[in-house]
């Protein structure tokens, strides 16, 4: 690891700890050249994994893409950044879970809605709308339904 003031390219680690999230881990590291201290993160990294479209085509997995999509559906939503990390974490163990080198987008989707119905209805609404092409207000009507219907049945 290079510091990042002098560009000494030795570095020690002087602590490693779980990060807050459960799920990386957090490493404190002095420079061996101007003794500078500072903080990584190591994560967990979904590696060759195929995402197969709806059209047939097929792309490397991207996390980016997945944050970018969470995010656009949280936006303006009361969600700590803790609570959104713990949301990407949750969905990318799923994935890994299938063990699997391909995974069709439709199979994140839906493990992305699961997670998102529990965290935020709001941004899980916003994103089925997008993910499953609502076509009219029927079909938005329906989903929202089945959310009311699910937290009726939580209460009773």
């Amino acid at each position: 690891m290079k510091c990042p003031v002098c560009h000494y390219q030795d570095t020690k680690v002087v602590d490693s700890r779980v990060a807050t999230d459960g799920s990386s881990i957090r490493r404190r590291r002095e420079c061996l050249k101007c003794g500078f201290r500072f903080s990584t993160y190591e994560e967990i990294e979904i590696l060759d994994l195929t995402v197969i479209k709806r059209d047939g085509s097929k792309e490397v997995y991207d996390k980016d893409k997945l944050v970018r999509g969470l995010k656009k559906a949280l936006e303006k939503r009361p969600i700590t950044e803790e609570k959104f990390k713990q949301l990407v974490n949750s969905v990318e163990r799923d994935i890994q879970a299938l063990r699997k080198n391909e995974i069709t987008s439709n199979q994140i989707g839906q493990i992305v809605m699961k997670y998102l119905r529990k965290v935020d209805q709001v941004a899980y609404i916003r994103f089925a709308s997008v993910y499953q092409s609502f076509k009219d207000l029927q079909t938005f009507q329906k989903e929202l339904d089945k959310l009311t219907a699910g937290k009726k049945k939580a209460k009773k």
